[in-house]
């Protein structure tokens, strides 16, 4: 199936449903809808780092600091996130729910659920995905989303979780 038809739920600003509609209506009509997201890290607490290939439907070519994608119609948070950590990166792992986030941008609006997971074994792209990848220690992804095209959505999303990270390490001690 062309990923432009698959079905898609659309929410309101409470993030109920409120309709289902192709995935290219959704694009073209830049409805709100669901998404997820899902910082993957290593051992040693470093973020894994992709850059989209140029097919994809929305930013085309730019890093990204999660994996993740729409929800399918009926789809929830938890399932999407394990499907998509697997399908973009070969992951088969529980990534763990963090919070909500609600982000309007040009090429989006969704409410995306934040995930975060840590992974050690190996990185298998989807080659219809992700053209290349590298942990990054978290204080180098900074300075690498200044030199290079990143999806916005997925920044505004890191920083929300690194500061969250930042208060639960503070709450437990790590």
């Amino acid at each position: 199936m062309d990923p432009a038809d698959e079905l898609v739920d659309i929410v309101d600003e409470r993030n109920d449903v409120v309709g289902v509609v192709p995935r290219r209506t959704l694009r073209t009509e830049n409805l709100l809808h669901r998404c997820t997201y899902v910082f993957v890290l290593n051992p040693a607490g470093e973020l894994y780092v992709h850059r989209r290939t140029e097919t994809k439907d929305v930013y085309p070519g730019y890093y990204d600091v999660c994996a993740g994608g729409v929800n399918a119609a009926g789809e929830p948070y938890e399932v999407c996130a394990r499907r998509e950590l697997e399908e973009e990166l070969g992951v088969a792992a529980e990534p763990t729910f963090r919070f909500l986030h609600r982000y309007d941008g040009p090429s989006g609006r969704v409410w995306g659920a934040a995930f975060d997971v840590v992974w050690d074994g190996p990185i298998v792209w989807q080659p219809t995905e992700v053209v290349w990848g590298v942990f990054v220690p978290l204080d180098e992804v900074g300075p690498m989303t200044e030199r290079e095209r990143f999806c916005p959505d997925g920044l505004e999303v890191f920083e929300r979780w690194r500061l969250s990270r930042s208060g639960r390490q503070a709450h437990d001690g790590s």
